[in-house]
């Protein structure tokens, strides 16, 4: 097609304008061929009329499509142009705020001139490994594709970034390097990446300076190339300079400053360390004040400084050489300071004791006066003599700045050359990245020297550049096969050869600085007269004969002769040098020995490389003359020398571009000068890069993606199988010309502007059906409004007249009511005028009649009251006067018996005190004992018999006494009745009187009365009327009151419930935060460890050579295998004896957890130890108290104390009874070893069980014993002296002292009780006792048998009940037995012969094992009984010992009676299996070998149950601890826990091993948990369970140690996962089309694009459902905890989620409609396999919240403020920064989709500006959420589990 055919009407234009370069216009009408005018319409509104080019008739160029706008790529653009590309690149800067945009090969990169969020740890994570053309464009993106290529290719590469000052190329350069030190890592400890980034604050303080276009602008060149190993591990560096812009240091322009380290030591002189430079205020030094701005805004000097000397220590320069840097920088400070006197016109001198120079000789070292003599004088030496001239003012000053700049360019190579060594590496170098940071094109008013270097060195690299974009174009062509036709580009080489070849510009120059009277006129003439007219590219200027102009590829530039001589020389006096050659300093002479070795400050050694600036382009042999002639170089011929190297440099690299790009000269953020960077652009090289794109095929399609883009304009019998015969057909019919476009292999190639007219095309199809479908909706829509309103009309005629009929009848009855209501109401009114005249008399009747009735009521109620009161006052003077004389005689009675109970008890001390009344108790105490009980017996019955009588009786009175009340209170009630029916007869006959009087008078005023009662119910409605109104005012505001109560309260617990939640969300995340702090020190712990095996493996095999005769020791016992098993010098010490027994290979080195546990324990049992002896001491103060009282007591409890003495020490000889019967029983026990002897019915069992019986009933007589005695006489005490409260109060405090003695609770409780009792004050019948008080002891002694009765009664019932609980217990079993055996008798007889007698013999053998081991759990359950007896008894005797007074002798044992234990022969069972798994300390290595190194997951979780080897080595830990072996116990459980970290390490990448060991690593926790005995774990036990738990040790340090390690298992799990899935998740959530046909694809640029079409091995949603499904089956098969695998699923998604949306934010291309349509359809699939799975509830789907919300951003409405607020609410788990980002990168794929506006942009940013989250961009996709582990017990019988023959365990047997 014909390019004029697209100048249609409505086209649009670009036209050029002289303010904003190019302008945008629409065609008013068709072009056609031969118009000279076209007639336009500018964007402003206005109309122009175009003219074109009379000579070229060129047409202004077309403008691309909107959907094209704002394209990654320019070279994507259809119309390549450079208005295309200027409005592209405004578009997505102002716009968009993207700096980045791809041109071809090229980054174009744009100075934002502020600080964007891009920059982070998570974007370098998000552009690392992946393509460049994958991502949005990006210096990370470039630096990427460097290394990616140098380790794929093999080959060395650059980076060269170029721009003018302050389009930010060092900023870019930073970048770079920072990218490749954080995604290489360094090959060694030294941190040789953080040495490369710290070069940077070293080289911008020494090489920059403020400029007017840039606060950090670099005065040096600089290339940087970091090496690398063959790992691809940065291992070094090395950095070459150029051009150094030497005049800074004496001259600055106006708003410029010098080097920064000049006011960085300004502004730190007043440290300490800086006294002696002698510095102050910047404005004090002529070298920094001549731009007259010191201060840089928002840049803190002094904070720099400190920046600089700590990066100079990180690179390894001591202090004394940085303070002897700072010595000469202060020095080149006090020598610009230095003035001049002038003598004559010829002749000058310096000001005598001139403090500038003394300070700068001083700090140097050198003789004033020499350097005073030599700053004024020079040396000029002839042939025949030397001799030494004055020289002017001027000449002196120009000296002096001379001599600053060269000592200030020596110690720049001097700083350079020791960050070179600094940066070395120490291994050889395999490849290498290199960065340039040049300067760009440069073009001013006024260009001298450094420009004219500058544009030389530009010139070489466009060059360069130029022929590589050639290179890479034609090997694209020549891949895809398409006709290569040679492509007219720039050669710039014409003008390279005019600077640099033979008689060129610089050899001129060179020629003339030789010759004696050379000047920059005759260097000029020299100029015109060798190339003006010669070569087209050399001018000379109209007005000027000492300037040239040369024609360079940017533009044309203006050179001044003036001064390019002098520059170029670099003229120092030789008589200067040697002064400072000559100094104290050290340092200083260093600085100019070029050809000596310098003294380096680090201790790397040198790096081999010489400074660029120094080495020249072809090395000669060292000669003697070679120093002299270097020296005489120029700076001319070094540039040059140093730039071919580098030229030779990158042409041995792969380059890859950076265009800087400076958009405004005001520094102004985002704003954008189309003049100045369209000028950059040109002079860079981009619009060079377009033209050669345009000159050939730019745009290039895949076949898949023409196809499917532009499916639209085919029909259906156009597509075929074949996709490329398809696209080949379709293309035929739509473009005509066949030049437009060529087929390669795998693209299709278009010339400029063909898929504009492609894409029109798509459009107007698409118009046009959306018009078809426009008006079918639009005709549809107006019939169904039309039915809608028809049908409406009918509706509203049809309720209208309805209306009409209904008001019509309501009429008629409504008159017909209004006459009824008249006759009614006339009624009413008649018959309430009656009534209100009746009801008025009657009320006043009533009221008259009460009044009298009411007085006469008063008068009989006062004359009743007086008679009660007379009534009960003389009772009352009765009852006094008898309780009077009744106490007088009681008293009497009292004191009378006190009396004669003094002298009985006189008299019974006297006979306690002699030894016979002692031997007759003693004698006569048993029999009495048996009579008092039978009499206890007799009197229980009479008393029961005495009650029943006593119960009858009382019923009997009781129903009597309530008839005869009654008939009392109804014969009172008929009194009263008759008295008031008198009184009453009375008083009415009196009232018939009275009223007669007064109904006169009730007449006369009952006219009065009447008005005033109408007055009065006037009134009173009134008052009722203003009462319902207040009363409904009120009930308002109580109502309004209550509301807001509610309402309150309401607030108040959403409050509360807000704040509780809030405080537990704040709880739970503080948990997590530790948790997850606590894990990451755990993966970092690992890491680490990790690290020092993997030395120490290097080490081993570097320095350790292997003995003759050395036995290598199995690494399991390895010491630093892990941080739990480790050795020490104290545990050596503490196992000597253990050590010496055992042999050398069994030495297993101390676990450091039982370690830490046993020296805890220890400290446990000290303080417990210290507590009872502090308590030991309180009691024995104690006891000495109560002794010391009881001896000032006196002896008022004699004869109680001597009588509870003889009864301790019957029971002390009852006490050693029983001893002698248990030490026999122990005897019996440890005769019979066999287990069967102690079995449940064999004679000893029977024997110990009986006397065992015996014991405990004689105990529990002796104990009622006691108690009866104690009660009986504490109560005679009582009875005898009942008012002694003083004597009472210490008997009883001694009484309960004597009870605390006591074991048993029982008797105690039953003691206290008894005391209490006996305490209480009698009642107040006590005198229906009889005298002597037998009846009240004898109720006494019966309540306490009754209580020892009832006791002992439940006691027997809980045995019983125990008892039968058991009987049960064995019925149940001996159940369960026969139901097995019935099922194996079934089993046998299904099986043959041979097999049946096998079966039965194992199962007989089974079923013996589990009995033994059954009864040797009933042997250990009755030797901890016997214990605990033994215990108590001892504890017993010691008690009564205690108390004991010294009769022991006194006492004959009683008689112990023993029956003989015979041994039983019975034969032995087989025990049943205990759950245990017993080996030999030898076997350990072999077992862990077997089950852990060499055991293959695949297999055990297919065949065998989910945990096996967990369950093996847990019974294995089982049986160690059965045996009380530490050491076993130790040794098993460190050996386990290094070989599952062997293993990990060896196959961590496989995820079905690290699955199978996280799932068997929670089950052995699990099972240290569940058997642990502790109450917590054992709840959830079977009885069986709890049999199997743990005996003798303590593991919980050891589930610490399991649990960290699960924890490492589970972090390296989730590695593996994000490994496998990270190269599936932006293929298969992003870029593959699951929804087919709703994103079109759009055009795409040079570089490579990853198509949105599911080609053959990228992968698809279902790729990652089939991976997921994959993890899923193998982490259920392995058996893992549900709760685990939750979390698992979580994790995830949380990378799926967290990947997908970091891509989303990074991709331009993907922020589109239908790409947020395609995100949330897979975002349902992943939520529909959770629920298939059933794990909706593990919070996976809640972590996909931000990706789904970001798709919901992608579809929403974009307009209007509410649909602002409606985005604001809904994004809530988006970051405001992500909404921006994705606001501003949302593209539209059809025209028919419309941009985000910028207002709409900031909008959004204004609403969320109170928002506080974070400002990171990404996602951190490495983030790992803390991992919990709850207790999962098993139900699994430990006896159950048989070990298969497959796992090689032969030699572990069943117990």
């Amino acid at each position: 097609m014909a390019a004029s055919e697209l100048y249609t009407k409505f086209a649009r234009v670009w036209i050029p304008d002289p303010e904003e370069v190019w302008k945008s216009a629409e065609l008013l009408k068709d072009y056609k061929p031969g118009d000279k005018v076209l007639l336009l319409h500018l964007e402003e509104g206005k109309d122009l009329e175009y003219r074109l080019d009379p000579k070229t008739k060129e047409l202004p160029h077309l403008r691309n499509p909107d959907i094209l706008v704002g394209e990654n790529d320019l070279t994507a653009l259809s119309y390549l142009h450079e208005p295309a590309v200027l409005h592209n690149l405004k578009v997505r800067f102002i716009d968009s705020k993207l700096i980045y945009t791809y041109c071809g090969i090229v980054l174009v990169a744009i100075n934002p001139y502020e600080q964007l969020p891009i920059y982070g740890e998570d974007i370098i994570n998000a552009y690392s490994g992946q393509n460049m053309g994958d991502m949005d464009p990006h210096i990370f993106a470039v630096a990427e594709e460097a290394y990616k290529q140098m380790a794929r290719d093999e080959r060395n590469q650059s980076i060269i970034v170029s721009g003018e000052s302050g389009a930010g190329k060092t900023v870019s350069a930073k970048y770079a390097m920072r990218y490749f030190a954080t995604v290489s890592g360094s090959a060694s400890e030294a941190n040789v990446e953080e040495k490369v980034l710290a070069s940077n604050p070293i080289m911008e303080s020494i090489g920059n300076a403020k400029t007017t276009r840039n606060d950090n602008s670099s005065r040096f060149g600089k290339y940087i190339e970091i090496g690398f190993d063959k790992r691809y591990r940065i291992i070094g560096a090395n950095m070459r300079t150029y051009l150094l812009e030497k005049s800074r240091v004496v001259f600055q322009a106006e708003e410029e400053r010098n080097y920064h380290i000049f006011y960085q030591l300004c502004a730190s002189a007043k440290l300490p360390e800086f006294k002696m430079l002698r510095l102050g205020n910047a404005n004090t030094f002529h070298y920094t004040k001549q731009g007259g701005s010191p201060v840089i805004e928002g840049i803190d000097d002094a904070k720099e400084m400190a920046h600089t000397r700590q990066a100079c220590t990180l690179l390894g320069i001591s202090e004394s050489y940085q303070m002897g840097i700072f010595r000469i920088l202060a020095g080149i400070l006090h020598l610009g300071n230095v003035g001049f006197m002038s003598r004559d016109s010829d002749s000058c001198t310096i000001p005598p004791k001139h403090e500038p120079l003394s300070i700068f000789c001083d700090l140097m070292g050198v003789d004033y006066e020499e350097m005073c003599h030599w700053l004024c004088h020079r040396k000029l030496a002839t042939a025949a003599e030397t001799y030494i001239k004055p020289i002017s003012k001027l000449q002196a000053t120009n000296a002096r700045d001379a001599l600053a700049k060269h000592i200030y360019a020596k110690l720049f190579n001097w700083i350079v050359d020791h960050v070179n060594q600094a940066l070395h590496a120490a291994v050889k170098q395999h490849s290498f990245i290199g960065v340039l940071d040049i300067y760009g094109f440069e073009t001013f008013e006024i260009n001298s020297f450094e420009q004219f270097c500058i544009n030389y060195a530009n010139e070489k690299l466009q060059q360069q550049f130029n022929m590589h974009v050639f290179k890479l174009e034609q090997e694209e062509y020549m891949k895809e096969q398409i006709p290569w036709t040679l492509i007219d580009f720039y050669d710039n080489q014409p003008c390279i050869n005019l600077i640099e070849s033979k008689l060129g510009i610089l050899d001129l120059l060179d020629e003339e600085c030789k010759m004696p009277k050379g000047t920059d006129d005759t260097w000029a003439q020299k100029l015109y007269n060798t190339h003006l007219n010669k070569c087209a590219l050399f001018e000379k200027p109209r007005l000027s004969n000492k300037a040239f102009i040369i024609q360079h590829f940017a533009d044309k530039v203006e050179y001044q002769c003036e001064g390019f001589l002098e520059k170029n020389k670099d003229t120092v006096f030789e008589e200067q040098i040697k002064v400072l050659k000559s100094s104290k300093f050290k340092m200083l002479p260093e600085l100019f020995q070029d050809d000596e070795k310098t003294i380096s400050p680090t201790s790397a050694t040198s790096s081999g490389r010489t400074l660029l600036t120094r080495t020249p382009a072809k090395p000669t042999k060292g000669r003697p003359t070679q120093t002299a002639k270097e020296h005489k170089k120029t700076v001319g011929h070094q540039f040059r020398n140093s730039l071919h190297l580098l030229m030779e440099t990158l042409n041995a690299t792969t380059p890859h571009y950076v265009r800087c790009i400076k958009p405004n000269d005001c520094k102004l953020p985002f704003t954008f000068d189309e003049k100045r960077a369209v000028q950059q652009l040109r002079a860079c090289g981009v619009l060079e890069t377009i033209r050669i794109s345009a000159a050939g095929f730019p745009s290039r399609w895949t076949y898949q993606e023409f196809f499917s883009r532009y499916r639209v304009l085919m029909k259906q019998k156009d597509v075929l199988s074949d996709r490329k015969q398809t696209c080949k057909n379709v293309l035929e019919k739509l473009i005509v010309d066949k030049d437009k476009y060529q087929f390669g292999k795998t693209k299709i190639f278009f010339r400029a502007g063909q898929v504009a007219y492609l894409e029109k095309l798509r459009a107007d199809k698409l118009r046009a059906a959306c018009i078809r479908i426009q008006k079918t909706i639009r005709g549809w829509l107006l019939r169904k409004k039309y039915v809608r309103k028809r049908k409406a009309a009918i509706i509203v005629q049809r309720y209208v007249r309805g209306y009409q009929a209904r008001c019509y009848a309501k009429f008629l009855r409504r008159t017909r009511a209004a006459t009824t209501i008249q006759k009614y109401w006339r009624m009413h009114i008649a018959r309430r005028r009656y009534k209100v005249t009746r009801t008025a008399t009657i009320v006043l009747q009533s009221y008259l009649r009460g009044y009298l009735a009411r007085n006469r009521y008063r008068k009989i109620l006062y004359d009743h009251k007086a008679v009660v009161i007379q009534k009960w006052v003389r009772g009352w003077l009765a009852r006094t006067c008898y309780k009077r004389s009744m106490h007088a005689i009681i008293y009497l009675q009292c004191c009378f018996r006190r009396m004669m109970a003094k002298r009985e008890l006189k008299k019974l001390k006297i006979e306690a005190r002699s030894v016979e009344r002692y031997k007759k108790l003693h004698i006569g105490m048993e029999n009495k004992i048996m009579q008092l009980q039978r009499k206890v017996d007799e009197q229980n019955k009479d008393y029961k018999c005495l009650m029943e009588k006593l119960t009858n009786l009382e019923g009997i009175y009781n129903s009597e006494t309530e008839k005869l009340r009654s008939d009392l209170e109804r014969l009172q009630l008929s009194e009263e009745e008759a008295k008031i029916a008198t009184g009453r007869v009375l008083s009415l006959q009196e009232e018939i009187a009275k009223l007669r009087k007064d109904l006169e008078q009730t007449r006369s005023e009952k006219k009065s009365i009447e008005e005033r009662a109408d007055r009065y119910k006037q009134e009173t409605e009134q008052l009722v009327s203003n009462l319902k109104e207040e009363n409904t005012l009120l009930k308002q505001e109580k109502e309004t009151l209550n509301h807001l109560i509610v309402e309150q309260a309401k607030e108040m617990t959403e409050t509360m419930e807000k704040k509780l939640v809030e405080e537990t969300k704040q709880l739970e995340l503080d948990l997590n935060d530790e948790r997850l702090r606590y894990q990451n020190l755990l993966n970092e712990f690992s890491r680490l460890e990790e690290r020092y095996d993997d030395l120490k493996e290097e080490m081993t095999l570097m320095v350790h050579v292997p003995k003759p005769g050395h036995k290598r020791t199995d690494s399991t016992h390895s010491s630093n295998e892990s941080e739990y098993t480790f050795s020490s010098e104290l545990a050596e010490t503490e196992d000597i004896p253990l050590r010496t027994e055992e042999p050398s290979e069994r030495k297993v080195p101390l676990d450091m957890s039982l370690f830490l546990k046993l020296q805890k324990r220890v400290t446990e049992l000290e303080q417990e130890k210290q507590v009872m002896q502090d308590e030991l001491d309180r009691k024995e103060e104690q006891v000495l108290r109560s002794r010391a009282k009881e001896e000032e007591r006196p002896p008022i409890r004699g004869a109680e104390l001597e009588y509870e003495s003889l009864k301790r020490q019957e029971l002390e000889s009852e006490n050693k009874k029983l001893k002698n019967e248990l030490n026999e029983l122990r005897k019996a026990l440890s005769e019979k070893s066999a287990p069967e002897v102690t079995a449940p019915g064999a004679p000893a069992y029977r024997v110990l069980m009986e006397q065992l019986t015996s014991v405990s009933e004689e105990l529990d007589v002796r104990k009622e014993e006691v108690l009866i005695l104690r009660s009986q006489l504490v109560s005679q005490k009582e009875a005898i002296q009942p008012k002694d409260d003083k004597n009472t109060m210490t008997d009883s405090t001694i009484l309960l002292e004597d009870v605390q003695k006591m074991k048993d609770k029982g008797e105690i409780a039953q003691a206290y009780i008894g005391l209490k009792e006996t305490n209480r004050s009698p009642a107040m019948d006590c005198h229906e006792l009889n005298e002597d008080g037998e009846l009240w002891l004898v109720y006494e002694g019966l309540k306490q048998a009754n209580r020892l009765l009832e006791s002992q009664l439940q006691s027997q019932k809980r045995s019983h009940e125990n008892e039968a609980e058991a009987l049960r217990g064995e019925i149940q079993s001996l159940k369960e037995e026969n139901n097995r055996q019935q099922q194996l008798l079934a089993q046998n007889l299904q099986l043959p012969p041979e097999a049946r007698i096998e079966a039965s013999l194992q199962h007989e053998i089974t079923r013996l094992t589990n009995e033994n081991l059954d009864l040797m759990e009933q042997l250990e359950k009755q030797d901890k009984t016997v214990r605990k007896l033994k215990k108590q008894l001892k504890v017993f005797a010691k008690k009564i010992g205690e108390l004991e007074v010294g009769q022991m002798e006194n006492i004959s044992p009683g008689q112990i009676i023993d029956e003989p234990i015979r041994p039983v022969n019975i034969p032995r069972k087989e025990k049943d299996f205990q759950g245990m798994l017993e080996y030999k300390k030898e076997d350990e290595q072999k077992l862990v070998k077997n089950l852990i190194l060499e055991l293959k997951p695949r297999g055990v979780a297919v065949n065998l149950i989910p945990g096996l080897p967990a369950y093996i080595l847990f019974m294995c830990v089982r049986h160690a601890d059965y045996l009380n072996d530490d050491q076993k116990v130790r040794s098993l459980l460190t050996s386990t826990i290094n070989s599952i970290k062997k293993v990990l390490k060896k196959r961590g990448d496989d995820f079905e091993t690290v699955s199978f060991w996280l799932s068997n690593t929670c089950r052995f926790l699990h099972c240290l948990k569940q058997y642990s005995g502790e109450e917590g774990f054992m709840k959830h036990n079977t009885s069986r369970q709890n049999e199997h738990c743990l005996t003798n040790f303590d593991l919980a340090e050891y589930r610490q140690v399991l649990s960290d390690l699960a924890i490492q298992i589970y972090q390296q799990l989730v590695r593996v996962l994000e490994n496998i899935l990270q190269p599936m998740i932006v293929s298969g959530m992003l870029e593959h089309e699951t929804i087919q046909g709703v994103s079109g694809v759009k055009p795409t640029g040079l570089r490579k694009r990853t198509s949105s079409i599911a080609d053959e091995g990228t992968y698809t949603l279902d790729s990652i459902l089939r991976q997921l499904n994959s993890f899923h089956s193998v982490m259920c098969q392995h058996g893992m905890d549900p709760e685990l695998i939750k979390q698992v699923v979580k994790q995830t998604f949380y990378i799926v989620g967290a990947v997908t949306l970091n891509n989303l934010l990074l991709r331009k291309d993907m922020c589109s409609w239908s790409k947020g349509m395609q995100i949330r359809y897979n975002v349902s699939q992943l939520e529909e396999w959770l629920r298939d799975k059933n794990l909706m509830n593990s919070g996976a789907k809640e972590t996909l919240e931000p990706l789904i919300q970001a798709a919901q951003l992608l579809q929403v409405k974009k307009k209007t403020d509410d649909d602002a607020e409606a985005i604001c609410s809904m994004c809530n788990a988006l970051t405001t920064a992500q909404i921006v980002k994705v606001l501003n990168l949302y593209t539209p794929v059809n025209e028919f989709e419309e941009r985000v506006s910028v207002s709409f942009i900031r909008t959004i940013q204004m609403r969320l500006r109170d928002r506080k989250d974070s400002p990171q961009l990404l996602m951190d996709a490495k983030h790992i959420f803390p991992v919990t582990f709850p207790f999962n017990p098993s139900s699994l019988a430990l006896e159950t589990i048989q070990i298969p023959a497959s796992l090689g365990l032969g030699f572990i047997a069943r117990v």
